[in-house]
């Protein structure tokens, strides 16, 4: 089985889960394969977050399960670069960004939360952005 995250015309996002590729055509062509929350049929297969392991399973001083060792260690590295390179403005995330992108302050890496009301302004204004998922290792 395979699981492809799906978009409605209406913005609907919701999970199919099908033998292969060829399977969601055939059925979309069918006309099978429609939004649960408003029934469009106008639906697309849409990228879906990336999911990362390690090919290395080789045993590492770190605690960690064989198998978690390197992508923990990948993040790990990743949100250590961000703490090191980005200043931290907190709630003001949106705030800043937009002084940044209209030239009221200069340009830096800035990292720090946002609201979806706030994601969705700071896309209305073409301003990029990345969200970066907050790691919580288990200790």
């Amino acid at each position: 089985m395979i699981i492809f995250d799906i978009k409605c015309e209406k913005g609907h996002r919701f999970e199919g889960w099908f033998k292969d590729r060829k399977a969601f055509v055939k059925q979309h062509r069918q006309k099978l394969v429609s939004c649960p929350v408003c029934n469009s049929l106008d639906v697309e297969i849409v990228p879906s977050n990336i999911t990362i392991m390690g090919k290395d399973t080789r045993p590492v001083n770190d605690g960690l399960p064989q198998n978690e060792a390197l992508p923990a260690k990948a993040l790990h590295a990743l949100h250590q670069y961000i703490d090191k390179n980005f200043d931290d403005v907190g709630n003001k995330f949106a705030e800043v960004a937009l002084k940044i992108h209209y030239g009221e302050e200069e340009k830096r890496n800035i990292k720090g939360t946002t609201t979806s009301q706030e994601e969705a302004e700071l896309k209305e204004e073409g301003v990029p952005f990345v969200k970066i998922p907050v790691i919580k290792m288990d200790s």
